[in-house]
């Protein structure tokens, strides 16, 4: 039991060192979730929003390092796609736009709507009572008692992710969690001074690649450059086609949320100029811009293009990542050394 609370307390090492000494706005993260925050500076003028600011469970980030003179801040954060189920996100009733990966935004007044890939999520405002630094914590409910225990439920729930029996994700310590971090840093080969910040990196890459997937589809983007996505399924009566969704470089985005159901969807996707990044036998009607089209059939005949796309075997999960890279769709890799 000695040996499990050492790797249990190692957790918690590192622990001031991980937050910047000095932050304008410095953003916590008091959840067992690895959390991704975009912020945003509203003037007379419009707003300028920025993100993605990763957030280890337990840690704290600067997410704007100037001094904060702006008249009103707002956040949003949503919890990483490596975690299994729904996403969860914090927020409130201030729509602006942001990217999937990371983007810097200047928008003039509060136009109507979103371009270039972009989609509008709900900030909340940030009271920063006119400081020039200001420190916010994100909070889950149940609500934990410090940044300690979050880095002790999150460790948690990235091996539960990875596929490890952990019981729950709590903050006491037992001898699971002890044998399962123990299996991993062994399987990462993390040597002896290796801390947190690898340690969680490796957890949430890991769950992503052949983890237990979150809930709907979610695709990765593994090239450098953008990608242009559009799906296939079956609806109730005949099969249905939609896009587009613009994936950047090293970004994932969730193209379907709710569980998966049928036993297969599919897939197309683009990058730029057109030339297909992946493509199959099956075709699906398409068109240029945003589109949901009905049926496989005809499509000439109704003024839609035509494109083959990729079948992907849901295997009866209600999730699954896919990732896209340069020859085309990721095969699955399996998991190895794990209970489950």
């Amino acid at each position: 039991m000695r040996g499990l609370l050492a790797a249990l307390a190692a957790l918690a090492m590192g622990l001031s060192l991980a937050s910047p000494a000095e932050a304008a706005l410095k953003l916590c993260n008091r959840t067992s979730y690895v959390l991704y925050a975009a912020t945003a500076a509203v003037s007379d003028r419009g707003s300028s929003a920025r993100g993605w600011t990763r957030i280890a469970p337990g840690d704290c980030q600067t997410a704007r390092p100037e001094r904060l003179s702006a008249q009103s801040y707002l956040v949003y954060a949503r919890s990483a796609l490596a975690h299994s189920g729904p996403t969860h996100s914090w927020g409130g009733d201030f729509p602006l736009c942001v990217k999937d990966g990371d983007f810097v935004s200047n928008r003039r007044g509060n136009p109507p709507g979103c371009d270039g890939g972009a989609f509008a999520v709900p900030f909340a405002t940030l009271e920063t009572h006119n400081r020039p630094d200001w420190t916010m914590t994100f909070d889950d409910e149940p609500r934990l008692a410090s940044l300690q225990d979050a880095q002790l439920a999150g460790a948690k729930r990235l091996l539960k992710d990875n596929g490890y029996r952990i019981a729950a994700i709590d903050t006491k310590p037992d001898k699971a969690t002890g044998a399962a971090l123990a299996e991993f840093r062994k399987k990462m080969k993390f040597g002896e001074r290796d801390g947190n910040d690898k340690l969680f990196a490796a957890l949430e890459r890991e769950a992503l690649q052949h983890g237990v997937a979150p809930q709907g589809l979610t695709v990765c983007n593994d090239q450098r450059s953008d990608i242009i996505a559009a799906l296939g399924e079956k609806a109730e009566t005949d099969t249905i086609s939609r896009g587009w969704w613009r994936i950047a470089g090293g970004a994932c985005a969730r193209v379907i949320t709710a569980p998966l159901k049928g036993a297969s969807v599919w897939l197309m996707a683009q990058k730029a100029g057109g030339i297909a990044a992946v493509s199959g036998p099956d075709r699906f009607c398409i068109a240029n811009l945003e589109f949901e089209i009905k049926g496989q059939r005809g499509c000439a005949e109704r003024g839609y293009g035509e494109a083959g796309f990729a079948r992907i075997a849901t295997e009866g999960k209600a999730g699954k990542v896919v990732h896209v890279t340069a020859a085309g769709l990721a095969k699955t890799r399996t998991q190895t050394g794990m209970s489950k």
